[in-house]
C-alpha cells in the first residue's frame, strides 16, 4: 500500500468568501479483484461548464465508473501493482468482467485471438495521465513507451493498456474529460 494523500476541497461561505470546505483523504476507494489496481475517486463534475456554487459536494455516484459522466469530468488516482504471470494469462471473458467492475465491460478490447495485453481498452474520453510515483508502460496498437515520475500522457480516445513491469506500485493521476469520436473513429 502506498502512502495516503489528502483531497482539499474549497467552497464559499454565506458572505461569498473562499473557505476550505473539506481536507481529508478521498472518501471513495476501491481495490479491484485480487492484485488489481486501487482506485481513489477524487472528484467528478456533471456538466460543462461546471456549476460553481457555495457549498455543494461532489455529485454522488452509485458505483465506480471508468468514464466521466456525459459532458463531465473525473479525477482519480490509481495505484497499479506490478503485473503477475496469472494476470497476463487473462482471457477475454475475464478481461470484460474486470472492466465490468468499473462499469465499462464494453471498453475492453482484449481478444482471445490477438491482443497486446489483457487490459487493452478504449473509451470516448480525453485522459490526462500524470505519473506521481514509479513507472508504467503505455501500450497502444502500434507501439509502447515507459512513462516515469513526472511524465504526462495525453490519451485521446485510443485503444490502450497499462503494463506495470517495474516490480513496484505505480501511482498515476488521471483527469478524464468526456469526448466524442469524429472522423469515422
Amino acid at each position: 500500500m502506498t502512502k495516503p494523500f489528502r483531497r482539499v476541497v474549497t467552497g464559499h461561505d454565506d458572505a461569498g468568501r473562499a473557505i476550505i470546505q473539506s481536507d481529508a483523504p478521498p472518501e471513495r476507494v476501491k481495490v479491484l479483484s485480487d492484485n488489481g489496481p486501487t482506485f481513489y475517486e477524487v472528484w467528478n463534475t456533471r456538466d460543462t461548464p461546471a456549476p460553481i456554487d457555495r457549498r455543494s459536494g461532489e455529485p454522488p455516484e452509485a458505483q465506480l465508473t471508468l468514464a466521466p459522466p456525459p459532458r463531465g469530468t473525473r479525477i482519480r488516482v490509481l495505484d497499479i501493482p506490478p503485473e503477475t504471470p496469472e494476470m497476463l494469462q487473462m482471457d477475454a471473458k475475464t478481461a470484460r468482467k474486470h472492466f465490468a467492475e468499473i462499469g465499462a465491460a464494453g471498453a475492453s478490447t482484449h481478444s482471445d485471438i490477438q491482443s497486446r495485453h489483457p487490459h487493452m481498452h478504449r473509451t470516448q474520453t480525453i485522459d490526462y495521465g500524470i505519473v506521481l510515483e514509479g513507472e508504467i508502460t503505455l501500450l497502444v496498437d502500434e507501439g509502447e513507451t515507459v512513462v516515469r515520475t513526472g511524465d504526462i500522457v495525453i490519451q485521446r480516445g485510443t485503444n490502450h493498456g497499462w503494463a506495470n513491469r517495474s516490480g513496484k506500485i505505480c501511482r498515476i493521476a488521471f483527469i478524464l474529460i468526456d469526448g466524442k469520436f469524429t472522423d469515422g473513429l
